[in-house]
This record gives C-alpha cells, structure tokens and sequence, in this order.
C-alpha cells in the first residue's frame, strides 16, 4: 500500500502544505446506520493541481466529498479550506453535485440556474443587473450552452444539464472546484468540453477535485488520486499511486483481467 503525497514537481511532506492546501481532512468518519460509509480517512490536497477520488462502487467516493462540504455530518474528524473552517471559506467553494441528485422537472430557465452562482453578489433582494446577466452568458459560452439560455433546464440532455451546472461553478469564481462524478452519463463531447474547462481552471491556479469512475482517462485527465474503498487505500500523484497492485487493493481483486488489459496502456 502506497500512501504518498505529491506536488507537481514532485512528493511534498503534508505537514508542510496543511495549512495552506484547499481542502485538508483528518479522520473523517460517516456511518450510515451500523456500517461505515468513510472511516478515519485523511485527505490533503495539493493546491492548483487535477485531483481525483476513486474507489469501487459502495467505497464512500461521494460520501467523502459531502461530508468535507458539510453537506452530511461525520462522526468524527474534521476539514478546513485553505487551513480555516468550511463555513468561513464557502465563498470559495464551487459544487457541482451528482446529476442523479438534481430535480430537473423544478420549472427554470438555463440561465437562472447560472445566475444562482452569483447569489452572494446578488445579495438578500436578488436584484439582477445587466452586467449578473452578462457573466452568467459568459459562463455558458465558455461550456457551449450561451445559446441556450433561456431553454427550461429540464428540455435540456444529461450532457447538457452537466455543462449548465458547470456554467453555475464558474460563474462562482472559486478558487476550489468540487465535481461529483461530472462525466457520468454524458456523451463524449460533453466531456470534452467539461475537461477542457476543467484543465483551464487548474492552469488559471485553481484547484479541482473530482469523484471519478472511468479509470481509462485518469492519466490523462488529473495530475493526483485518492483511492477509496471506505478507508484510504493509496493516495499521492498518478504517476506514484495510480498503479496495479493500488487499484487491486481499492477493488478488492474485482478487477477483471480484461480491465486490467485496457488498463496496462495508461498504468506506469
């Protein structure tokens, strides 16, 4: 088991960028009933870097990246954003939940749902001027969608609801982006498009951590992996961690020998 913390230049002791690093937990722990979904996992994630979760199906990915959010509550552990509390940084928190999680028949137009992203600029009366509008419209272009804007959210396809709901995170401009499962049931250009956006982000020294289940692109996608399965199996740079004997470990030797086939082209 290898459980190693890497910058992009290379392996960084995690005492030294705790404080600083965007998203730290320590010891989380979430019990749904008897069993535990996470237990005392540790997480320190490297700022202006691609960072992936993975984990079989079960292994408490999501779960992870909610109760870091503050969204379920742990019993026991805690998170800080950037060293401090969540609730003293969620101003540079962007979320883009689960597509499964969101109720798409709620009647509202594309551009509504972006203009969400700017509520803390719109204020308590939520009063939106031309220039609101005119960000929201850019962050759509930015995803593809500016020509959609004032489509019901609901007429749109899975694909399209996902750039939309990525439009909202920019529209945030955050300096943390959390995306669960963002390329689930999305077709290929969409995810495309949403990595590229993603990539720029990290380029631009934002930090990205996504839930991710498709382990042919994580080479090519992110620059770290957490691997899961209720407890923290491994974790460092993909070059270091993303490797054979980690993922048959996080699976639980449910890998088949055709995956690991596919896989032996992108593992080092």
């Amino acid at each position: 088991m290898a459980i190693a913390l890497a910058t992009r230049e290379g392996l960084a002791d995690a005492d030294d960028i705790r404080t600083t690093s965007p998203l730290a937990v320590r010891g989380l722990t979430v019990s749904y009933g008897q069993k535990p979904a996470i237990f005392s996992v540790d997480m320190t994630v490297v700022p202006g870097a691609m960072t992936a979760i993975i984990g079989p199906n079960g292994a408490g990915k999501s779960t992870l990246l909610k109760a870091a959010l503050g969204l379920l509550k742990p019993l026991a552990g805690q998170t800080t954003i950037f060293g401090k509390p969540v609730a003293q940084c969620r101003d540079r928190i962007a979320y883009v939940p689960q597509r499964a999680s969101v109720d798409w028949d709620f009647p509202t137009r594309v551009i509504d749902v972006v203009l969400m992203g700017l509520y803390r600029q719109l204020g308590l009366l939520g009063r939106v001027r031309a220039a609101h509008r005119s960000k929201a419209i850019a962050c759509l272009a930015r995803v593809g969608m500016e020509d959609f804007a004032t489509r019901q959210i609901g007429q749109l396809s899975g694909g399209q609801q996902q750039r939309v709901f990525l439009a909202r995170a920019l529209a945030q401009d955050a300096d943390l982006y959390l995306l669960d499962e963002p390329f689930a049931g999305v077709d290929a250009a969409t995810e495309k498009a949403i990595i590229s956006v993603l990539k720029s982000l990290r380029d631009a020294g934002k930090t990205v951590v996504a839930v991710h289940h498709d382990l042919s692109t994580v080479r090519e996608y992110f620059d770290h992996v957490y691997l899961i399965n209720t407890r923290l199996v491994a974790a460092g740079s993909v070059e270091d961690a993303f490797t054979e004997d980690n993922l048959q470990a996080a699976y639980g030797g449910r890998l088949a020998g055709t995956q690991m086939d596919q896989l032996n082209g992108t593992l080092g």
